[in-house]
C-alpha cells in the first residue's frame, strides 16, 4: 500500500495540463449554471401562468396607486 495522498499524484501534471484541467472546468461550472439557472426559470414561468398571479398583483397595485392619489392631493388634477 502506497502511503501517497491523492493530492501528491497532481503534482506530477505539466502546467499546461493544469491550465487545461482548470480551464475545461471552469467551462462544464459555467455551462451548468446557465443551463441551470435556465430550468429553473422555466419552471418558475410555467408556475407563475398556472397560479395566474396577475389579477392579485394589479389590484393591489391599484390600491396602492388610489391610497396614494387620495393622500396626497398635489399628485390629482
Amino acid at each position: 500500500m502506497s502511503s501517497r495522498q491523492p493530492y501528491e499524484n497532481s503534482s506530477k501534471l505539466s502546467r499546461s495540463e493544469i491550465i487545461i484541467n482548470n480551464f475545461m472546468g471552469g467551462i462544464s461550472w459555467g455551462l451548468g449554471a446557465t443551463v441551470g439557472l435556465s430550468l429553473f426559470f422555466v419552471v418558475l414561468g410555467v408556475l407563475s401562468k398556472e397560479v395566474n398571479l396577475v389579477p392579485v398583483v394589479g389590484t393591489f397595485v391599484s390600491q396602492v396607486i388610489n391610497y396614494i392619489l387620495t393622500t396626497n392631493h398635489n399628485l390629482q388634477h
